[in-house]
This record gives C-alpha cells, structure tokens and sequence, in this order.
C-alpha cells in the first residue's frame, strides 16, 4: 500500500503548543525530515518520540523529494517539519508535495502554530483580505520594489523580516508606503513575546532607541489605501454594490467593507446613507 506525507506543524518556542495529534502523528512516521536535525531532535526527545530523522532543507530539496516520494509509494510514511511553524509556508517542503499530489499520494497536513496569522490576530490591523509575501529581500533597491508591489495589493500585508534589518525594512516601507499602520511583533508565542504598534514613524521611533533589536520579527502592515480619510464614498459605494449583486446580505457586505477599507461599520453605514 502506498503510504503517507504528514506535514507537522511545529511549536514557535512555546512547547505546549505542540498538539497531541501532531506528536501522534511523528510517533507514526517512519521518518522525520527536518530543516536541521540537532534542533528537531530536541523536540523529539523531548516528547519521547523515537523515531529516525534525516535532513531536508533549501540546499537539499530537489535532490531528495523525489527519493522519499519513491519510499512513500514502497509503503512508508514520512513526516515533515520545519525548525518552527508550518513546514513549506516560508520554509522548505513545496517539491515534495508538489510530487506528493502528482503521483496521487495522501497528503496530511497536522496544524501547527503560524506566526504571520499570530501577528495579525493581535494588531489590530483590519485582517481581510491580507496577503502573505514571506521574508523581505535583504538588498535595499529589491526591498523598496518589494513594498511597491505590496502597496499595490491595496490590502493588509505581512512580511517576515530579521532583527538585523527590521529598521532598514522600516525605514524602506515607510518611504514607499507612507506613514501607515504597522505592528511589528517579536517572539511570538516565546517568553518576550512583544508588539509594538502605531504609525511606521513611531514604531521606528521605538526600536531606533534600542541597543539591539532581538528575536523573530513578524511585521503587519495597513495599506495606505485603508486609511479611512482616504476612502471614497463613491469606491466605498461601489464595493458595497459589488458585493450585494453577488448575493451577500447587507450587514455581511458592510461589515465586509468595512475590514477591506480598515473602517468601523458604523462608518460605513453613515457613508452608505449619505
């Protein structure tokens, strides 16, 4: 019989975010692939998981899908993690499900903690639609036409980004986005966990006057086009209309509205009746 692909979501830092299911399910694989195997075996041993590991990272990746594609079809199932997270959201594991779904083979995802969705959750910023576009180019000319085509999303944003550079990331966005909303949050799920909220301006103001910046860094992003006083009423009215014409009951396509332009609803309701 063919076997499995399981993608285990991992913890963050905190330990007790590990599910019973996805130590079962580690429990079940006949091996375990990991970005690095030192610090996944911590993990393991941690919960008693004896099972086999291997390495499977960005370096290795095309090389070795295709021969644990071939062992799942031989029967076994094999696992997959990353250092932290989600495996293949921002780390390695897309060829080997890419493989996995062409060749028919059963691919089960076991939730894990995600920190860009963390972050979001606590910012504050209006959460839909958002879009995911993972690390931000290290060199400053790739970063600012990054943030360019992120402006052009006209929604919310989030970026992962490196304590190292997380000011110069700031200070990048801030020129292509203006002053708009950020949260920049640090260590999540971890022991420092932190956010620090407000305009760009003053979230730079804050970790400018820091020694050093430490830890993961998850940065949430309001577009400027959800900056309220820049709303429309026609563009407002229009969406409104869109979303009404498609089926959706009014209070659902104002409360709608109001996430996709970062607005109260109340808000809304006014600018409709106006």
């Amino acid at each position: 019989m063919t076997g499995r692909l399981l993608l285990v979501g991992t913890p963050l830092g905190n330990l007790q975010d590990f599910s019973p299911r996805a130590i079962a399910a580690l429990k079940s694989a006949d091996l375990i692939l990991c970005e690095d195997t030192r610090h996944t075996r911590k993990l393991l041993t941690h919960f008693g998981i004896d099972r086999p590991a291997d390495s499977y990272h960005e370096h290795n990746e095309d090389e070795k899908a295709a021969l644990m594609i071939a062992r799942i079809e031989h029967g076994e199932t094999i696992a997959l993690v990353s250092d932290a997270g989600m495996p293949v959201i921002s780390d390695p594991g897309y060829r080997i499900v890419r493989l996995a779904r062409e060749r028919g083979i059963r691919v089960e995802p076991i939730p894990g903690p995600f920190a860009g969705v963390l972050a979001l959750a606590a910012s504050g910023i209006a959460p839909l639609p958002f879009s995911f576009l993972g690390f931000a180019p290290h060199r400053q000319g790739e970063r600012r036409d990054f943030y360019r085509r992120a402006a052009e999303l006209g929604h919310t944003t989030i970026v992962y980004e490196s304590p190292e550079r997380v000011v110069a990331s700031l200070e990048d966005a801030l020129e292509v986005f203006g002053d708009t909303e950020v949260s920049v949050a640090r260590e999540m799920t971890k022991m420092h966990e932190e956010l620090v909220s407000g305009s760009i301006t003053e979230v730079l103001e804050t970790l400018r006057a820091r020694e050093r910046v430490h830890g993961e860094i998850t940065m949430v992003f309001a577009s400027p086009a959800k900056q309220a006083e820049e709303v429309s009423p026609d563009a407002l009215r229009a969406e409104f209309e869109r979303l009404r014409e498609s089926g959706m009951r009014r209070n659902d396509a104002v409360k709608a509205v109001a996430e996709k332009f970062g607005m109260r609803k109340n808000d809304v309701y006014r600018l409709l009746a106006g």
